[in-house]
């Protein structure tokens, strides 16, 4: 399953690696004009088109493998892509509704639970132009920082799909284990995490913290620049 595990992410890294390649010599010219107009709807019918092309394929990866590098090679807008990707996440729901009619009602309920979750999560980041902005926000942080440092993906990955997965899932299995000690033990980490991020966003917003994390990302990316130069300048 491991060696199966790492060929499946090979596969996945080098088949985008090759239709960013080929996005890049396809798209020029006239053709990034007409992928402008094409996607300048309202985003009410991109979600719809997003979700079409889903359901059609039965997979958002495919959907936002294929509109990611265009984003990245400026064909297309970040605000044309947020509500087709949102439009994938009710679409990709399509395929467990489909399995869960061939199955009890447990089934049908966790897909019924993962399609209303999903359709919530919509309602509340983008009817309200102002909540539209805060992962459109997010998302242009991100991509600064990825610019000033090419190791901040990984770093960023490592904590949102690890790190703070596995953070709280020992914080619930605390509280649900049933033992008095084990919910005290739980309570004062989640109080001290609570201070911590207080103090996390107070040092970053009054103490200097969001421009010396940012120095330090200049300083590690100069260093690898170097490291990589550094044999041709020796020549």
């Amino acid at each position: 399953g491991l060696v199966v595990f790492i060929i499946g992410l090979a596969m996945l890294f080098i088949c985008l690696f090759g239709l960013v390649h080929v996005l890049q010599k396809m798209l020029l010219g006239t053709s990034t004009r007409i992928i402008h107009k094409s996607t300048n709807v309202n985003g009410y019918v991109a979600i719809a088109i997003g979700c079409a092309i889903t359901v059609m394929v039965q997979s958002s990866s495919i959907t936002t493998s294929s509109l990611t590098p265009l984003v990245g090679i400026g064909v297309l807008k970040l605000e044309q892509m947020y509500p087709l990707t949102l439009g994938a996440n009710i679409g990709t729901c399509v395929t467990g509704i489909l399995a869960g009619l061939l199955s009890d009602v447990n089934g049908m309920q966790v897909a019924l639970a993962h399609f209303f979750f999903n359709v919530t999560g919509i309602v509340i980041w983008y009817p309200v132009p102002f909540m539209r902005q805060v992962p459109l926000h997010a998302a242009r942080q991100l991509g600064r920082a990825t610019r000033v440092w090419k190791g901040f993906p990984i770093v960023y990955i490592a904590t949102m799909f690890f790190l703070l997965p596995l953070v709280f899932l020992g914080l619930s299995y605390l509280f649900m284990a049933g033992t008095k000690g084990l919910t005290i033990m739980g309570s004062l980490i989640v109080i001290a995490l609570f201070f911590f991020l207080c103090w996390l966003a107070y040092y970053c917003k009054y103490k200097g913290g969001k421009e010396r994390c940012y120095n330090a990302m200049v300083a590690r990316q100069t260093r690898r620049d170097a490291m990589e130069t550094l044999p041709e300048d020796m020549q």
